[in-house]
């Protein structure tokens, strides 16, 4: 096994501001969630965002990658497939998850297109809210998966984003199909609640029979299985998952597998930026359970981790903050 975890999802460079819930209204953005926009909107919201908050940050971005990231700066071996073009932004994507220290193959396959974009918008409550334009990542497919890398890693994971675009969908229910074949475990995450509140019926496709671990907030999981309390959804999820993840923000997480169900406390935290929070939660309790740790190390790992992120403006984390955080619960 070459890789503790190989992930696929969208290439996006995030660009981060500081907003007023005002600004969200007047432009008609619906606060909280992703929603896709096109090129020229995204010129219009950009060039808005810059005149009347001016940029906070520009970081490598993507659900998946972010936790990805999180996973190698702990010490993880990883993978991640992509697609960026042959653009500047497409270079500074490819170098950012080069210095985080995940494997890509990204110099081999740049496309002609434009890079993925993220406007990523915050508000005092550190809510965020994201306008996002695929370009070339929308094509990503089943010929930009890298199999021989995806059969030489432990786990597969995979991010709901992809349910948006066809050929992505398709290529995250080829790379999950190839998984099974060869007794790679596969881990799910819906991404945000408008994934299965839009794409429920290809989020569905994509989880196919079931996966070994799904990630997923409490609002997720009540509008994916369209049931009024948690309780009720998690008995639902429990039948398509051996292991279920559910973050409860400033309540914790719990984690549900066959035989136990273990809560996690959250760490109390004044919150800045949520942007990221449930990707680093992701990243660390992967990195523990390839680690070996049990359910509720791996759960502190990313509680804390996720805490630090929450307090943080922006999706990750030095890996230096990352490393002291684990240093607590190494023996």
């Amino acid at each position: 096994m070459k890789y503790h975890v190989y992930g696929i999802g969208n290439a996006l460079v995030d660009k981060e501001f500081e907003v007023t819930e005002s600004f969200l209204a007047e432009n008609g953005i619906e606060k909280g969630l992703m929603t896709l926009i096109e090129e020229d909107q995204l010129s219009n919201l950009l060039a808005n965002l810059k005149e009347s908050f001016g940029l906070k940050k520009r970081a490598g971005g993507g659900s998946a990658a972010n936790t990805i990231v999180a996973i190698s700066q702990l010490g993880g071996n990883t993978f991640y497939a992509c697609k960026v073009a042959d653009d500047e932004t497409g270079d500074f994507y490819m170098k950012d998850l080069a210095v985080a220290g995940v494997t890509t193959k990204l110099d081999q396959i740049k496309g002609d297109g434009i890079t993925g974009k993220c406007l990523v918008m915050v508000t005092d409550d550190a809510e965020r809210t994201m306008n996002t334009y695929l370009g070339i990542t929308s094509d990503f497919s089943v010929d930009d998966l890298h199999i021989e890398d995806l059969i030489n890693s432990e786990f597969l994971y995979i991010e709901g984003y992809l349910v948006t675009s066809d050929v992505s969908r398709n290529a995250a229910i080829e790379a999950r199909n190839i998984a099974k074949q060869n007794n790679v475990k596969t881990a799910f995450t819906f991404s945000d609640p408008a994934m299965v509140t839009y794409f429920k019926e290809g989020v569905s496709e994509i989880i196919g029979e079931g996966v070994d671990v799904l990630f997923c907030n409490e609002e997720e999981a009540c509008t994916y299985t369209g049931k009024e309390n948690l309780d009720d959804a998690i008995l639902d999820l429990q039948k398509i998952t051996d292991k279920l993840v559910v973050t409860l923000g400033s309540k914790g997480a719990m984690v549900i597998s066959k035989d136990k169900q273990v809560n996690i406390e959250a760490n109390k935290v004044t919150a800045i930026d949520t942007n990221g929070a449930g990707d680093m939660f992701a990243g660390a309790f992967m990195y523990g359970l390839t680690q070996g740790m049990s359910d509720h190390d791996a759960g502190k790992l990313a509680s804390e981790s996720a805490a630090r992120t929450v307090a943080t403006f922006g999706a990750r984390l030095d890996k230096e903050v990352l490393q002291s955080v684990l240093a607590k619960y190494m023996d």
